[in-house]
């Protein structure tokens, strides 16, 4: 076992930092992605840490939004916060050094990082950003990540349509409110994750998951249609192809176990947007917990 997991929400999530024994007194203890899999872990008596995270760069005390916290007793500085709709390769330097302050504070050596979404590139780059730092990373799990594109950054880019929604209507409305959300809150991630910008970065990434354990888990619920494959099927913002790293090269991704879930969705925004309980969430449903128990281990 190693010293601790590190769980790494995603693209536009608010997160606080949270320990073994501290989190929010208010509302969702560790937001509204990871407090159902923190609690899992803490329940299985794992050491368990939340990267923070927020909208925009600064600290994170509190998140006013949808199903959100209040009352944090520890607020970390802006400069070891993810800022969540920024660059990726900024957010991972923000979370190598929350991980580093986790070294310095808390006397760990080695971790596990579980990340969501956008947390699984984050995660990626904070590896990347660590080099031979003494701090050991030792596997990486990821949930619903964008390996290769994903609905967002796609449709942004051009390389999907409208057309592409082949008239169902859960990807309509999702095409729909795709645009102005991007250009309500993104700071350079909407554009980050594209296919096209993807794959050069993840060119640029090759060798550094070498010695690295990789479980990548994807979800389908939208399936409407079989093409095109980069689109169909998928949880709402991943297809389930990008999610499991189907087509990420061995350069990048030498050691990588995958597992899909057919009938799930992103996250919980997700599940509430089409009446779906909440444990159809990549981040909320104890099955999924249980590969991401056995890929650690656990």
């Amino acid at each position: 076992m190693t010293d601790a997991v590190v769980l790494v929400s995603g693209g536009a999530a608010v997160t606080p930092y949270t320990d073994p024994e501290r989190a929010a007194a208010s509302g969702l203890a560790a937001g509204n992605t990871m407090t159902a899999l923190r609690a899992h872990f803490l329940d299985h008596g794992i050491r368990v840490f939340t990267a923070p995270a927020r909208i925009g760069e600064g600290e994170v005390g509190e998140d006013a939004g949808w199903q959100g916290f209040a009352d944090v007793p520890v607020v970390l500085p802006a400069d070891v916060t993810i800022n969540a709709v920024g660059r990726v390769d900024d957010a991972g330097v923000a979370l190598a050094g929350f991980l580093r302050r986790l070294a310095a504070d808390e006397g760990v050596t080695s971790v596990d990082l579980v990340g969501h979404s956008m947390g699984g590139l984050f995660s990626r780059a904070a590896i990347r950003e660590l080099g031979d730092d003494s701090l050991r990373i030792e596997r990486l799990v990821t949930l619903g990540t964008p390996w290769d594109g994903s609905v967002l950054g796609d449709l942004l880019d051009g390389e999907l349509s409208e057309d592409d929604a082949h008239d169902d209507p859960a990807t309509q409305q999702i095409f729909a409110e795709v645009r102005p959300y991007a250009d309500a809150h993104s700071q350079g991630a909407a554009h980050e994750v594209s296919r096209r910008f993807l794959r050069e970065w993840n060119d640029a990434q090759a060798g550094v998951l070498d010695r690295i354990p990789v479980t990548a888990i994807g979800a389908g619920y939208f399936a409407a249609a079989t093409e095109p494959a980069q689109l169909w099927p998928h949880d709402g913002l991943v297809s389930l192809t990008s999610g499991r790293a189907d087509e990420i090269p061995a350069a990048v991704l030498p050691t990588v176990e995958r597992h899909s879930f057919s009938d799930h969705v992103h996250s919980i925004f997700f599940a509430e947007a089409f009446g779906l309980p909440w444990d159809r969430a990549l981040t909320w449903d104890p099955e999924v917990f249980a590969v991401v128990d056995r890929a650690l281990g656990v």
